[in-house]
């Protein structure tokens, strides 16, 4: 029986290795040939071993098809074969030849391969993993250099470990002469490491390094010649051209580097969180973005993906799958601002990156967008700077000043907007308070909040010629409240189900430092300074690497950890409270919720000793895949398991795999009790005995069975069951927590119940 021609686009991570943070849904286009993925299941080491038969029978499969195309045209638009994690090959088809190779006994599906739009110094301290703090625990002075983490696309962001190995994707692109892929002190490469440093333009495997000991590109399409294997362009190169991927991958792993700075913000040393590991890097992405996770995971690969960019509205979450680490973003203690002092000497600051060259003796005449509108512009247009709304005339050595109300118009197009026009500056009033500092170069800007922003109109409607100055750029240290959810971080629910809880944590990824290449565009770097190589970006794919650090570190500790285990170990121990002590909240100063923040802030040096640990397994995620719908032969085909469905598989038993937090999707009031089952294995001292506290919301039901666990020498794993009810409580989603405590560790499982 043929199997399904196209697999999910929301599935899509299962079927990649190597993914990038976000997926871009685009609507399919009836081209006449385009990349295509032709999925045939689970790898195993005889496919490995003989990839020459393997290509050859791709190569067959093609010539099967009953096309108008040649033998020679369909042999050259074979893009890449796929025989590590998983069979497969990529190649040009039309959308008939998927169908029909779709049908083929061998193939599970055939899927459209888009390309995947992707999306420090202070940070690590802040997650308390500063050296003050790494000599606290003995386990961190000497870690080891054996954990491996590869970086995934052009730009955006993947990263994974494995028992040592972490995949993360953000980038995958990489700038070698980077001081931060330095691989001084770092002992000898891995004899099990099997990977190459690829060459191609710009770029010599002599780049390499004990750090930095693969790199490796994946042409996403045949060149306009047919030929997949040659090129001389660019693109077709490890090296990083954006700078993306060198930044992600310092974040991780990248070693340390005293006196950075960003033109002398953020300055002190930079460092990865692991800077001991090592780091391979995979260009699998372009400009445009960036061309599975599952099997991944079936080899021990621990993969951390990025949330996404998409918040703050619900249901905007991506790389949602089980065997994802998926990561939502977060500020720190530091914030860089302008201020901006007006014609009366109040002053202001405003949220930036900023080397504006005015100063506090000069101002200059203030206009509000739409008080300088051309002719037969729209004033809504003209208040939120649209290219072209402005009248030159009247904005001519002006600070401009512009609403922030249309999100597709990005502060880098007012920017230019406003500096086309000749004006001298621009102030924005950020009506959703989102505090992301953006880089405007030299070019004096300003981000101010709603209230600040009501000032500054107040004032100029206040008088007749209102005038005022932005200073440069100033660094604000032990800012609080910190951390604080970002406002772009994408939040659940939703994904590929409700019935789990996404995204899993959030960590550092507002304005953090780090390498990138140093050729920055001219109108970022200041007057007699020559590029930096490092920069400060925003994203969750700068918090993605956060996560992926962190892993390394408990990897190089803890040898014999699964990668379940170390994903388990940084969500139970992660923190729900604020530097001040206080719940932690989102830009809207509202207390965030799980759907926001997962189960808290990472806490690395916790996540050591976590006490207990939840160990989801293979037969976890297949049982996931039967829950969604998958038959039994896919499922056996993707896997090269014998495995068999459980009896009735529903969406709602998704509840019951064995992952650190819970989510129910559906909770009737008037209905069943729903029960949940959880197992967990003892890491912490041998002779132990865990009571449970509970911590829900009023009127939500929720107990527990047994509510004390004792641990003993011959007793490793103990399950408990949950039971929720929600006779009493409000409609919609709940949120609350299960701790398990011994006294010294405190394993904290979050909940979601939505009660309808």
């Amino acid at each position: 029986m043929a199997s399904n021609p196209l697999l999910p686009s929301q599935l899509l991570p299962l079927a990649i290795s190597f993914i990038s943070l976000l997926i871009s849904s685009t609507a399919f286009k009836y081209d006449p040939a385009r990349p295509y993925v032709v999925y045939m299941g689970s790898s195993s080491s005889e496919v490995r071993d003989n990839a020459e038969a393997a290509e050859l029978s791709h190569l067959r499969m093609l010539n099967s098809l009953s096309s108008s195309r040649q033998g020679n045209q369909l042999k050259t638009s074979l893009i890449h074969h796929y025989y590590h994690t998983f069979r497969g090959f990529s190649t040009m088809l039309t959308q008939d030849e998927a169908s029909l190779l779709s049908g083929h006994d061998n193939v599970v599906s055939v899927f459209p391969d888009p390309i995947l739009h992707l999306h420090t110094t202070r940070s690590w301290d802040f997650l308390g993993m500063g050296f003050s703090d790494r000599t606290r625990s003995g386990y961190l002075l000497n870690p080891s250099n054996d954990v491996i983490i590869g970086i995934i696309d052009t730009g955006k962001s993947i990263q994974i470990i494995t028992s040592h190995v972490i995949l993360f994707s953000p980038a995958g692109r990489i700038w070698p002469e980077s001081p931060s892929l330095s691989d001084e002190g770092v002992g000898e490469i891995p004899s099990r490491w099997k990977g190459i440093c690829m060459e191609g333009p710009d770029f010599s495997k002599s780049v390499c390094n004990r750090k930095l000991i693969g790199a490796r590109y994946y042409i996403t399409e045949p060149t306009s010649n047919g030929n997949t294997t040659h090129s001389t362009r660019l693109g077709d190169s490890p090296r990083d051209s954006v700078g993306h991927g060198t930044h992600t991958a310092s974040i991780a792993g990248g070693a340390p580097v005293a006196n950075a700075s960003y033109y002398g913000l953020a300055r002190g040393t930079t460092r990865g969180g692991s800077p001991s590991t090592r780091i391979s890097s995979y260009k699998a992405c372009t400009e445009d973005g960036c061309s599975g996770a599952f099997h991944a995971e079936q080899m021990g690969v621990l993969v951390v993906c990025s949330g996404g960019n998409d918040g703050p509205d619900p249901y905007t979450i991506v790389n949602s799958a089980p065997w994802i680490f998926t990561v939502a973003a977060s500020t720190i203690d530091r914030e860089f601002r302008s201020t901006v002092i007006l014609g009366n000497g109040r002053e202001f600051e405003g949220s930036a990156i900023s080397f504006s060259n005015l100063t506090s003796s000069e101002t200059y005449p203030l206009v509000f967008g739409e008080k300088a509108a051309g002719n037969f512009t729209p004033a809504y247009e003209a208040r939120n700077c649209y290219p072209g709304s402005l009248d030159t005339r009247k904005v001519s050595g002006k600070i401009v000043v512009c609403i922030d109300t249309d999100p597709t118009l990005s502060r880098r197009m007012k920017k230019f907007v406003v500096e086309d026009a000749e004006a001298k500056g621009i102030i924005l009033i950020d009506e959703n308070q989102k505090g992301i500092p953006f880089d405007s170069g030299v070019f004096p800007f300003a981000q101010a909040d709603h209230v600040v922003g009501l000032e500054i109109l107040k004032y100029m409607n206040s008088i007749k010629s209102p005038t005022a100055t932005i200073l440069p750029t100033s660094e604000i240290s032990n800012f609080r409240p910190a951390p604080v959810v970002a406002y772009f971080s994408s939040r659940g629910p939703g994904g590929l189900t409700e019935n789990i809880l996404k995204p899993d944590v959030m960590a550092p990824g507002v304005a953090i430092l780090a390498a990138v290449v140093p050729n920055t565009e001219p109108g970022n770097v200041p007057y007699g300074k020559k590029p930096s190589g490092y920069s400060i970006k925003s994203g969750t794919s700068m918090a993605c690497p956060h996560v992926a650090g962190a892993a390394a570190i408990l990897m190089s500790v803890h040898s014999g950890w699964t990668s379940s285990m170390v994903k388990s170990a940084l969500m139970t121990t992660a923190t729900l409270d604020n530097n001040m002590g206080n719940l932690l909240t989102n830009s809207s100063e509202l207390f965030a919720n799980p759907h926001e923040m997962g189960s808290g802030e990472i806490s690395p040096y916790k996540a050591l000793h976590p006490g207990l640990v939840f160990e989801t397994g293979t037969e976890d995620y297949l049982n996931f895949l039967c829950y969604q719908g998958y038959s039994e032969k896919n499922i056996r085909s993707m896997s090269r398991m014998s495995f068999n469905c459980p009896k009735d598989p529903v969406d709602e038993l998704i509840s019951s795999i064995n992952y650190p937090s819970i989510s129910i999707s559906k909770l009737d009031k008037n209905g069943p009790i729903k029960i949940v089952k959880r197992t967990v294995r003892n890491v912490g001292s041998r002779n132990s005995i865990y009571t449970a506290s509970i911590q829900s919301p009023t009127g939500l039901g929720v107990k527990v069975n047994p509510d004390r666990i004792v641990f003993g020498w011959s007793t490793k794993r103990v399950s408990y069951t949950v039971y929720f009810y929600g006779k009493e409580a409000p409609s919609g989603y709940s949120f609350g927590y299960l701790t398990w405590s011994d006294g010294r560790h405190h394993v904290r499982t979050v909940f979601s119940v939505n009660v309808v």
